[in-house]
């Protein structure tokens, strides 16, 4: 199986949608896909995931599954630093916590990362972990059971098709750091994806058991074969 993680193009948070820029990212992206096909396709019941979906849908045909559980709603809700004036950040993203998630004392706990005191008091762990259990019941969904101690999956039904999901970057920082078998500390601080970026995971059976691997992180070469501009988050080209 190939399965393609797929960002929201360009957004507009409120009212939830796609910008003028996004749809075109979004009928970039379908043709990429085409070109070598999608089998199933999942996205979260956002509006700006959904349409950034449905070109490709149209292309190939194909009606989207949507996955609620998918939403970025629930880690903007409990995966976030709350300041004193009721503004609110991802942890990823406040200063003080990036430089806590990348220390060493981090790294040493490892996947019990979310036992420092600095979590254990925080609704975070148990988020991650309830993003991690729909991971878990989506992949299996699909094939693959996942064996957390032994940090591998079972291919209990093991398919060729290729599978896409289109959801959001704070929900990808739990989910792909869960799918990979991560600890949430290194893949928050040192990965991320770009609006309409692709990202592809290989799921490919060895010995009997499958261990995920990475083939292309937030890819937006079609972007740059559509004439849009490459850019990340809006601020830096490359």
């Amino acid at each position: 199986m190939l399965f393609f993680y797929i960002r929201h193009g360009d957004p507009i948070y409120n009212p939830d949608s796609l910008t003028p820029r996004g749809h075109l990212q979004a009928q970039a992206l379908a043709k990429r896909l085409g070109l070598y096909g999608i089998d199933r396709v999942f996205s979260s019941d956002s509006t700006r995931a959904l349409q950034t979906a449905q070109p490709t849908c149209d292309l190939l045909r194909l009606e989207p599954t949507v996955c609620p559980w998918a939403n970025e709603n629930r880690p903007w809700e409990r995966m976030c630093v709350f300041y004193e004036n009721g503004a609110r950040e991802y942890v990823f993203e406040d200063p003080a916590s990036r430089r806590l998630l990348a220390s060493e004392e981090m790294r040493r706990l490892g996947n019990d990362w979310g036992t420092h005191p600095a979590f254990c008091d925080t609704t975070i762990p148990a988020c991650y972990e309830e993003i991690g259990r729909d991971a878990d019941a989506f992949f299996e969904s699909l094939g693959y059971r996942h064996d957390r101690e032994q940090h591998v999956y079972i291919p209990v039904a093991p398919t060729e098709e290729r599978v896409a999901l289109f959801a959001h970057q704070a929900f990808s920082m739990a989910f792909l750091s869960h799918v990979l078998d991560i600890p949430y500390p290194l893949y928050a601080t040192h990965f991320d994806t770009c609006h309409s970026g692709m990202t592809v995971i290989e799921f490919r059976e060895q010995d009997g058991v499958v261990i995920p691997k990475m083939l292309q992180l937030s890819n937006d070469s079609h972007l740059y074969r559509e004439g849009l501009p490459t850019t990340y988050q809006n601020r830096l080209y490359f």
